[in-house]
């Protein structure tokens, strides 16, 4: 089909998400359909025709997506007034625990950081669906297992969770406070332990921060609009 490369183009542009290949095939009629290679075949095309340019073909868990490069979200971010995404300290490293130890229960993610998990930060990470409950410890009390969903690795640009760095490669978060001078975003919540009653497995309680610290928290800016419309995150 020869003009295969631009009905690709044009579907991930107007998609508002990513597409599957299987998703792709059915643009067309049976009869007309193309193969997966030829598919394949047009986004490795697209891919070389954007090379240079603003933004890429990038390939995620969910399929592919035209996307604003990641080098370029500090302006194209300021065409919305909306901010983008602020989250404290403790909840990025709850979600970092349940990236890097999947499945785990929320007494285990509070064994591991020494504090309380906020039920604000389970809640967020939740409506965000960034995680799910995939089942339960087969323990008393049978506390619920957390992992990473397919919108995670969407969010964070990643076609599987073999692509997310080496614990080797991750820098400490305090040093990345310290380069982008994060302001407290207000969450309380996220910011101080809960009462061992609001957790699976009751852990004695610490402050996540030491009293006088200064709050930290990491930011994060997508490459899409926040509704999730333009940019087909």
């Amino acid at each position: 089909m020869e003009n295969l490369k631009q009905i690709v183009e044009a579907a991930l542009l107007a998609a508002g998400k990513p597409l599957s290949l299987v998703r792709l095939q059915e643009l067309f009629e049976e009869h007309a359909r193309p193969e997966r290679e030829a598919l394949s075949t047009a986004l490795e095309e697209l891919a070389v025709d954007y090379e240079g340019r603003g933004f890429e073909i990038r390939e995620v868990s969910s399929g592919f997506r035209i996307q604003v490069r990641a080098e370029y979200a500090p302006w194209v971010s300021r065409l919305w007034e909306e901010r983008p995404g602020r989250y404290s300290r403790a909840l990025m490293e709850t979600l970092a625990l349940i990236a890097y130890r999947q499945p785990i229960t929320r007494g285990e993610i509070e064994d591991i950081r020494g504090v309380s998990v906020s039920t604000n930060i389970i809640r967020t990470l939740t409506e965000r669906d960034w995680i799910r409950v995939v089942g339960h410890r087969d323990v008393p009390g049978r506390p619920s297992l957390y992992a990473t969903t397919r919108g995670f690795l969407d969010y964070f640009s990643l076609s599987s969770l073999d692509d997310l760095p080496t614990l080797a490669e991750i820098r400490d978060l305090d040093v990345i406070n310290r380069e982008l001078d994060l302001e407290e975003p207000g969450r309380e919540a996220d910011q101080r332990a809960e009462s061992p009653q609001q957790s699976d497995v009751a852990f004695p309680q610490k402050e996540d921060q030491e009293a006088g610290e200064p709050p930290r928290t990491a930011e994060i800016i997508p490459l899409s609009r926040p509704d999730g419309g333009a940019g087909n995150d």
